[in-house]
């Protein structure tokens, strides 16, 4: 639940309001890749809505709060796809070719 006050009134919220991103990530490069993340997204509670958009490397969904939006992004720099602008090292590209043929093969 959560309130908000606007002259002198109190309103209660009792569904949590959802956000929606769009995360351009790296080492995105196959449909292998795409079912590895989606699978892996679907774990994580509080994450609706999960797209991979192979054509502009991102990943777009909804989330409740910032603590889903930091559980995708560690969750992502673990599978080797990092965000633009985080460090992308050869351990992360290691780690998206295997994750690309695990999605390949599942």
């Amino acid at each position: 639940m959560f309130q908000i006050v606007v002259n002198n009134f109190v309103y209660l919220f009792f569904k949590s309001i959802k956000m929606k991103t769009k995360i351009y990530i790296q080492n995105l490069k196959c449909g292998g890749c795409a079912n590895t993340i989606l699978k892996n997204m679907a774990s994580i509670e509080g994450i609706n809505n999960v797209e991979v958009e192979l054509s502009e490397n991102a990943l777009s969904f909804g989330y409740e709060n910032e603590t889903n939006l930091n559980e995708v992004k560690h969750k992502l720099i673990t599978l080797g796809y990092p965000e633009i602008g985080e460090t992308n090292n050869l351990s992360a590209k290691a780690k998206s070719f295997v994750s690309c043929a695990v999605g390949k093969l599942s």
